[in-house]
């Protein structure tokens, strides 16, 4: 008798998810019955990461899990964001699934408003990294031999020349003491196109590299989850925009189902 548990996986398509998704399905508790990504319904692109819609139903695709989407509008509120997430919710337990799977690592707050939420649905939530250490987190996903490149990176702590990056134990090294190594306090992004959660890997390229101001101030930009190393390092100036880099899939035959 099968006694796995099923679950829905809170999936970014960044270095995180993916190492925990690796956790997750090698430790056979689980079942993941889908991967529910956000996407910003405008642009069609992966909220705070700006990856195609295509891109990422081939890499769930190459992932050989089910993909399942939830969309917000340009200029969404925390209140649509729940509504729409409640929506989903429900449909997944009248499945039998009360569990949801987060990479989350530090951000109890964040951690709190999902947890509360859930609870609105009768459901619970799972946190396989919850306070792990950075460091050895990213060390393990290059290890591991995972592939990624930084799709965007915030402008108070990394610069245009980091977007498109591949995510390799070089560019982890090249990190100043200040910056998280998973960035933790929103300094950069990623998108995984190979590892050993895949079937086989994507073939991508990096497009187009585009800066986008911040229009409204974060409430929190300038609390940090990860305290920096050093209480005598100058404060980062604050974020005013973020660089993306537009991920494509390199050959004309990949193309989304």
């Amino acid at each position: 008798m099968d006694s796995k548990q099923r679950v829905l996986f809170c999936w970014s398509g960044g270095k995180d998810s993916a190492l925990c998704l690796h956790r997750v399905l090698a430790s056979g508790r689980f079942e993941v019955v889908a991967l529910l990504t956000t996407l910003n319904a405008h642009y069609r692109r992966v909220s705070m990461h700006g990856i195609r819609e295509e891109v990422l139903e081939i890499q769930a695709q190459r992932i050989g899990l089910p993909l399942e989407k939830m969309f917000v509008s340009q200029s969404s509120t925390n209140e649509e964001y729940a509504d729409n997430m409640r929506a989903i919710l429900l449909r997944y337990k009248a499945l039998g699934v009360e569990h949801v799977i987060y990479g989350d690592i530090f951000l109890e707050d964040l951690r709190r408003w999902r947890e509360d939420n859930l609870a609105q649905v009768g459901m619970k939530g799972v946190f396989p990294l919850w306070q792990n250490d950075t460091k050895q987190l990213v060390s393990e996903f290059v290890e591991l031999g995972f592939r990624a490149v930084l799709c965007c990176v915030n402008d108070a702590y990394l610069g245009q020349d980091h977007v498109g990056r591949e995510l390799n134990s070089e560019f982890i090294a090249s990190l100043p003491l200040d910056v998280d190594a998973c960035g933790e306090n929103g300094e950069y992004h990623s998108f995984v196109y190979a590892g050993p959660i895949f079937r086989e890997p994507l073939a991508i390229q990096v497009g187009e590299i585009v800066y986008r101001p911040l229009e409204l101030p974060h409430s929190g930009a300038s609390s940090s989850v990860c305290p920096p190393p050093s209480a005598t390092l100058q404060q980062r100036p604050q974020t005013k925009g973020f660089w993306f880099c537009d991920v494509t899939l390199a050959t004309l035959g990949e193309v989304a189902p």
